[in-house]
């Protein structure tokens, strides 16, 4: 991908050394998201390596403030402080970015996007687009349609969070600490607050000392007001980390206006885009993360009357999504497919 062959865009992945960096490039392969050139952009450490696309290797370049010349669309995926730096600096250069990070989210004039909730978002970007909390996109995708038949009211959500959502690195801690773990031997956290191995523990992000929230629940709570624009909503979250490799999983309990069973549920996530229903109670299988992880759906099940509210307005069900995918790179390509023609021209 040496030189611009077609009128296809150029695309710059920014952070391509990371697990998300990966599955950007496998991604827009897996879809066959049209690219005239690739920018593969990351720090100086990563520079003069290569990664390979479409059968080809494609040098790795320094990240720096004359990086996005030329190029069209920008997927972000280096954290928060690079895309505060660099995101605006690559709209200056004519880019348009899709910033997986949380540095945009809830700037009222960058669009929030979950395609298959508000994708007509996406035309009111003034040069940034963001991919949201990975937690959040995993429980929206199969609460929106409901949402539109019977507004959700209350909804309570809590996380079992794998080490994907930390990055390549805290992956790495999970395999070595738990390595480490069966022969015996002591291994000291170095990416994890907290020992990994056979452990979990609160989401490994701030605490609010006046609310006593982690930062990934206040994520939630208010990301999730955004895209459904309802501020009214009730969100009450829990975010935890569990010693999974890849793909998150959450119980939600939501309660709807109006009376709704766990049928008309069943129907509607049947229908649901970007969802796949797994509720077998007869053999007991329901939603895991082994099974969602390199899929591209939401996987739905354990869908049953939450038996705590008589009225019949709740339901409980248990979800699971790859995290390094429709919780990051598979929406964020989503997003860049979605983008007018003239960007893609």
């Amino acid at each position: 991908m040496e030189d611009k062959v077609s009128n296809d865009p150029v695309v710059a992945i920014v952070g391509v050394t990371g697990a998300v960096g990966a599955e950007f490039i496998a991604t827009m392969d897996k879809r066959g998201f049209r690219v005239g050139k690739l920018k593969a952009l990351a720090s100086a450490r990563s520079a003069g390596k290569t990664v390979s696309f479409r059968g080809q290797n494609v040098v790795i370049e320094e990240l720096t403030e004359r990086a996005f010349e030329g190029v069209d669309i920008a997927l972000f995926s280096a954290g928060g402080s690079i895309s505060r730096k660099y995101a605006p600096i690559a709209v200056k250069a004519g880019a348009v970015v899709v910033d997986n990070s949380s540095a945009f989210r809830m700037d009222p004039n960058v669009p929030l996007v979950i395609p298959e909730i508000n994708a007509n978002r996406i035309r009111d970007h003034k040069g940034i687009i963001a991919n949201p909390n990975c937690a959040a996109i995993t429980a929206l995708v199969p609460l929106w349609p409901i949402h539109r038949k019977n507004r959700i009211k209350r909804v309570i959500i809590s996380t079992y969070q794998a080490a994907s959502g930390a990055g390549a690195a805290a992956m790495e801690e999970l395999v070595e600490s738990t390595r480490a773990n069966l022969n015996g031997q002591v291994y000291m956290p170095k990416v994890m607050p907290h020992p990994y191995a056979f452990n979990l523990f609160n989401h490994n992000t701030a605490i609010d000392p006046d609310t006593g929230y982690n930062d990934e629940e206040t994520k939630v709570i208010k990301e999730t007001r955004k895209i459904f624009e309802d501020d009214t909503i009730a969100v009450g979250v829990t975010c935890v980390r569990v010693p999974v490799l890849r793909a998150h999983c959450e119980a939600i309990t939501f309660e709807c206006e109006k009376p709704i069973t766990e049928d008309q549920v069943r129907a509607i996530m049947a229908q649901a885009p970007g969802v796949k229903v797994i509720d077998d109670r007869a053999r007991n299988y329901f939603p895991m993360p082994i099974d969602a992880s390199g899929q591209d759906d939401v996987l739905v099940g354990r869908i049953r009357k939450d038996l705590s509210d008589a009225s019949g307005h709740s339901i409980s069900m248990f979800v699971a999504a790859d995290q390094l995918l429709k919780g990051a790179a598979l929406n964020a390509v989503q997003i860049a497919e979605l983008l007018p023609q003239r960007v893609m021209a």
